[in-house]
């Protein structure tokens, strides 16, 4: 299952099933899990640990240096989780120490053609990213948010679980859950309750989540006061909690 004209490193790890194509080359340090198919032309450098079951296309660099001027060859690592789907040209790079040091990437995650994922960046489950699509360093980005094709994500940006990036979307500020954005320039739109029911969240708590929304985007209210107002409603919903855990630990201020 692995090419012969596959380059692999004697210090890789990689389990017995995994199907490598040819001209790939996989360095030291590497952990490369079972069931795994890793196309031709791929170059995966580590430290890098990739999990079971995930789906690398051809012409993706994977766990390469950091695009960071503080970088000085310090060792740092990219963890990618399980059954991913990496596709053509994507690239996806290690820590610096001027954060954790890992990269972090969940399961069950799509990466579509020329999407990047820059340094630090840590990403949920189930998230989209389409065609082009680029996180810089240390964007944090929840379970299930989607972002469309050509979404530029700032550094130190966070985006919280179910949100939604129309394309060609320039996102500067922090994202609450469950809210869409989009435009020029890119501004809330609603909250993004299709993917919502896609996912089995309950016709009440999307009530919720719509009636929170009001509050902070509708009804000019400064951001504590929204927060305090949502917290009062949110009682046993996790939703709700979820969103006003998220917006009391904003760091670049939420896109309003």
């Amino acid at each position: 299952m692995i090419d012969p004209k596959a380059i692999i490193d004697e210090r890789a790890q990689v389990a017995d099933n995994v199907s490598i194509g040819p001209y790939t080359v996989i360095g030291p340090d590497v952990t490369i899990g079972s069931g795994t198919v890793i196309g031709p032309h791929v170059v995966i450098n580590g430290p890098t640990r990739i999990g079971e079951q995930n789906r690398i296309y051809q012409f993706t660099s994977i766990g390469e240096d950091p695009q960071d001027k503080k970088y000085a060859s310090e060792k740092t690592c990219l963890e990618i989780g399980d059954r991913n789907t990496i596709r053509e040209f994507a690239t996806m790079h290690r820590g610096t120490l001027q954060d954790r040091g890992v990269t972090s990437i969940g399961s069950d995650n799509l990466f579509m053609a020329y999407t990047h994922v820059a340094h630090d960046c840590m990403i949920g489950d189930h998230v989209i990213l389409a065609n082009g699509a680029s996180l810089a360093g240390h964007v944090h980005l929840g379970d299930h948010a989607i972002l469309g094709g050509f979404t530029l994500v700032h550094q130190f940006t966070q985006i919280g679980q179910y949100s939604f990036s129309a394309m060609g979307s320039a996102i500067t500020q922090d994202i609450p859950p469950f809210v869409m954005v989009g435009g020029r320039p890119t501004r809330p739109h609603g909250i993004n309750s299709v993917g919502m029911e896609r996912n089995g969240v309950t016709p009440e708590a999307i009530r919720q989540i719509r009636k929170a929304y009001k509050i902070l985007y509708k009804m000019n209210m400064r951001l504590e006061d929204a927060i305090e107002e949502m917290e009062g409603m949110a009682g046993d919903s996790d939703e709700l909690s979820n969103m006003v855990s998220f917006l009391r630990n904003v760091t670049r201020g939420i896109l309003r």
